[in-house]
């Protein structure tokens, strides 16, 4: 499968870090590329959007697996765009200069998923954090989450309680799963269906800001 087409956008500076972030259904790899200004107004990071593989039949936008059931991926298709996003980010740390440690992997829906994915399968690197917002840890076959070696990982979880396409009760069981394995959770459960709720931007601009620190507060 051929490299993804994506956006970046660059940070103002030597950056302090990496955010990808991944679309969710049925969209492209300009969907979140607006959000990089709103958590990062100061352009502190380069921000990296890429684009899913699948174009499905009678389904417009790009998809990064096919949903036979939600919170249970296709395996063929979702284990082809875990490979695939796994060359792209560590090409990327090439590219950059920036590593997996100074990465926060954050998405919408299914792009949720999929850095749900990338950050907690075996063998991966383990990134800063991960940005799930409405989306879930998924259950798949030939994919496990490996949660005794990335402690330091740490989380922050958005979800409408009145989800309509993804019920919240997959964001309370990613939560209560992190936390049960002593991974940092950040929960924000608001009161909307399948969205970015507006409200809790400054709350995810604090944690990402957390996560990433500028060089001064790291040194």
């Amino acid at each position: 499968m051929t490299a993804p087409a994506y956006r970046e956008r660059l940070p103002a500076g030597e950056p302090d870090g990496l955010l990808v972030l991944h679309h969710g259904r049925g969209t492209d790899e300009h969907d979140l590329l607006p959000l990089a200004e709103l958590l990062d107004p100061q352009r502190r990071l380069h921000v990296v959007t890429p684009r899913a593989p699948l174009q499905l039949p009678g389904s417009p936008g790009h998809h990064w697996y096919v949903v036979a059931r939600v919170g249970f991926p296709d395996p063929d298709s979702f284990r082809a765009s875990y490979d695939l996003l796994g060359e792209f980010h560590a090409e990327l740390w090439r590219r950059t200069g920036v590593t997996a440690e100074r990465t926060v992997l954050g998405g919408f829906s299914m792009g949720a998923v999929m850095s749900y994915a990338l950050a907690l399968g075996g063998g991966r690197p383990v990134p800063a954090g991960v940005l799930a917002l409405s989306g879930f840890i998924p259950t798949v076959e030939g994919w496990q989450a490996s949660l005794d070696d990335r402690r330091e990982l740490a989380t922050l979880i958005a979800h409408g309680s009145e989800d309509p396409v993804i019920d919240v009760a997959f964001a309370r069981a990613a939560r209560d799963v992190l936390r049960g394995a002593g991974l940092g959770v950040d929960y924000l459960e608001f009161a909307g269906g399948h969205e970015i709720d507006p409200l809790l931007l400054p709350k995810m601009r604090a944690w990402l800001d957390a996560r990433l620190p500028a060089a001064t507060q790291r040194a």
